[in-house]
């Protein structure tokens, strides 16, 4: 995931599900994107690579870190305080399904707005003054 979007923009998007080589597979064939492996311990997930050579997408397993993310296309977007978010999201009838928790260098959420659609939040510069990254929730 790159980190030189402004607050409000769709970052990255991703997908993941129980078993992502067939997915994988599914979208290389019907799209043309090539699906390039990202170590993830024991397995590998993917990001998938258009044909100019841009990874646009990723392919994930629900496993680890993401075992408790929905089969769905989940966009993230990039905000400044992702606790402000987090709060204002709780006030306003949504609810966190995951995180806050580090990812990548940044920290990430994923919340459930009140009309059941999910969405990530992105905050790529988690090195705030006397942050650690991670929330005391966390």
């Amino acid at each position: 995931m790159t980190t030189d979007f402004a607050p409000g923009q769709i970052s990255w998007k991703d997908l993941t599900v129980s078993n992502a080589k067939p997915i994988r597979d599914f979208y290389e064939s019907v799209i043309g994107w090539k699906p390039s492996p990202v170590p993830m311990g024991d397995y590998s997930d993917y990001s998938m690579i258009d044909s100019a050579g841009n990874a646009v997408a990723g392919v994930c397993h629900a496993r680890g870190e993401n075992a408790n993310l929905p089969p769905c296309w989940l966009m993230y977007v990039t905000v400044d305080d992702l606790d402000s978010c987090i709060t204002k999201c709780n006030e306003s009838g949504g609810a966190v399904v995951d995180g806050p928790r580090l990812a990548g260098g940044a920290r990430i959420a994923v919340i459930r707005d009140p009309a059941g659609a999910v969405l990530a939040l992105y905050e790529p510069d988690c090195a705030r003054s006397g942050s650690d990254g991670v929330s005391e929730s966390d």
